[in-house]
């Protein structure tokens, strides 16, 4: 397959056999909207409209979890069993709605993985509206009578440091200041370099070189994406950005296009933020009555688009290039890279990727400037940084803090510890960063700190775990969040995973503890750790091995320096 100036690119050969032809993805997703499932007759219909075998169609179906071929009884309970909700005892609240309607007919009750909302854990969506335990009931009889139920009261918007707007009618003002020459495209790039934004979704690569390195491509074709994919146990920040921040988001994602040549973008969201997903549709709708969308933007020549991707499920969506096999209509399996999507990246064009988060901080930094950024920070910290906090806190939210700010002040911020127990650990980075014990709470929430203590800051999600819960069995239950995850492309991921999970499990059924964990399952996590294609299998078994080392080490809490790659999830 040829890239953007023409000549092959090495390492996609293997694309050459798939379906060429706009993604069936969103049609896919109309069907399941109108009809609840995907009748098989409609699967024909669309099969013959767009002129694509119907084992094309099945094998994208069969990938996605979002996706139901067998009709579904009247209403459908979907419960987070992953580790923030876990921790608020969700295998009994399973047990108990199991014993209330497993026996109605009308009523189909799923364990499923996270949910993005792990503030209100143990999370539930009903008919994929979410909800918290006490909700269920009414949510439950509002769909067995056929009734919209009543919307909760929404929480006012708060404003964080990170918005350099006073109001709404000021928004949006470095887009038309960049429309009209006023900002260019070298002073924007050069603001983002000079503040030393990094990708805020776990991956760390420098926001400004990137945008540098698209915008460098040859002129042609070019995409911009917002991986709002956040599908990480303990993640669901970039879900508050989404809700609170619209305009940043947007306003950040138009100015990348403008830098680097884009008339076309997306913003890819997980199908579990239906709130969320309003309101960019909201957002985006106020932007082409502003005149700020459209083939003629403000009159001046200039043709910007946005629109929003439903991604129908799946962890492994938010690694970058698994999103664009999503994208394209087909199975999302991540890709061999080099190529980077940033040469190679939508239908082969030059594509940037970057997060919720990420582009939400771009008018802050190229209204006020990078020194203005820098000096947010403390303890040697620069700017500012979305946290998720959940688990044993009294206080589960999303804060923005300092970069640089200390897990202890974090945990002050959170009300501390459920109940006034004592910490025993915490994950700092969201699922795939190795557990931390309680005598690190003063490691700065920044970078290199972080991998220098043991872990990862990651996606920015800190799950706190208290005194009196089985470490191993926390571990034992994010591994099998990555079990479930995998997407089975390559060997280590996809049996590496389910080997090793039963193993932990036979252990734990035999009331053994970390000691046990032998040589079997750490060349299990070796073998994922070196030779799996993506982030997912090569952090699966981390967590756990953290624990083994915390636990077994010579003094109490004591860390090993060892980490895993980089989160590639969520750029």
């Amino acid at each position: 397959m040829a890239g953007a100036n023409g000549r092959l690119v090495p390492g996609v050969e293997a694309r050459d056999g798939k379906f060429p032809g706009p993604s069936l993805i969103p049609a896919l997703n109309a069907i399941q909207r109108e009809h609840g499932w995907l009748p098989r007759e409609q699967l024909v219909k669309l099969s013959r409209d767009a002129r694509r075998p119907l084992y094309e169609i099945e094998g994208v179906t069969s990938f996605y979890p979002h996706y139901r071929t067998e009709q579904p009884p009247k209403v459908t309970l979907h419960v987070c069993h992953d580790l923030s909700c876990w921790l608020h005892d969700s295998d009994g609240r399973i047990g108990e709605l199991r014993e209330r309607y497993g026996d109605d007919v009308e009523i189909e009750l799923h364990e499923v993985s996270c949910l993005g909302r792990c503030d209100i854990a143990p999370a539930i969506a009903v008919d994929e509206r979410p909800a918290n335990v006490e909700q269920v009931e009414r949510l439950v009889s509002a769909a067995r009578a056929d009734e919209v139920p009543r919307a909760d009261a929404k929480r006012p918007a708060r404003r964080y440091p990170n918005d350099p707007y006073e109001g709404d009618q000021d928004r949006y003002q470095l887009l038309r200041r960049a429309l009209a020459g006023e900002l260019t495209h070298e002073q924007i790039v050069a603001a983002l370099k000079d503040s030393g934004l990094v990708g805020m979704g776990g991956a760390g690569f420098p926001t400004g070189r990137k945008w540098e390195l698209v915008a460098s491509q040859p002129e042609g074709t070019k995409y911009v994406i917002c991986n709002a994919d956040e599908s990480e146990p303990g993640s669901f920040k970039d879900r508050q950005v989404l809700a609170e921040q619209p305009h940043l988001v947007l306003e950040g994602m138009l100015l990348g296009m403008l830098v680097i040549g884009a008339e076309e973008g997306w913003v890819f969201i997980r199908h579990e933020y239906g709130p969320e997903e309003a309101v960019i549709r909201s957002e985006l709708d106020s932007l082409r009555q502003a005149g700020l969308l459209g083939d003629d933007v403000l009159g001046r020549g200039q043709r910007l688009e946005l629109d929003v991707f439903t991604s129908p499920g799946g962890y492994i969506l938010g690694e970058e290039t698994a999103l664009l096999e999503c994208m394209e209509g087909h199975r999302g399996e991540p890709r061999n890279k080099p190529p980077f999507p940033g040469v190679y990246g939508l239908h082969g064009r030059p594509t940037l990727i970057n997060s919720v988060e990420t582009f939400a901080d771009v008018p802050v930094i190229v209204e006020r400037g990078a020194e203005w950024w820098q000096a947010q920070g403390v303890n040697g910290g620069s700017g500012l940084k979305f946290i998720a906090v959940s688990g044993h806190v009294e206080r589960p939210d999303v804060y923005c803090v300092p970069m640089g700010t200390t897990v202890r002040e974090l945990l002050e911020m959170a009300g501390g510890v459920l109940g006034g127990a004592e910490l025993l650990a915490f994950q700092p980075g969201g699922a795939s960063s190795n557990f931390m014990a309680a005598d690190r709470l003063d490691v700065a929430l920044d970078w290199k700190p972080m991998v220098e203590a043991g872990s990862m800051l990651g996606a920015g999600a800190m799950v706190f775990v208290a005194e009196g819960t089985n470490l191993l069995a926390a571990s034992t239950n994010v591994l099998r969040f990555f079990r479930n995850e995998s997407c089975g492309k390559c060997v280590p991921c996809r049996v590496g995973s389910h080997k090793a999970h039963a193993l932990l499990t036979d252990l734990l059924a035999r009331g053994e503890g970390p000691e046990a964990v032998d040589d079997e399952f750490k060349d299990l996590e070796e073998a994922a750790r070196l030779t799996s294609i993506c982030g997912l299998g090569q952090v699966a078994m981390g967590p756990v091995m953290s624990v083994v080392r915390m636990q077994t080490a010579g003094r109490e809490g004591e860390q090993a320096k060892e980490v895993g790659p980089t989160r590639t999830h969520g750029v």
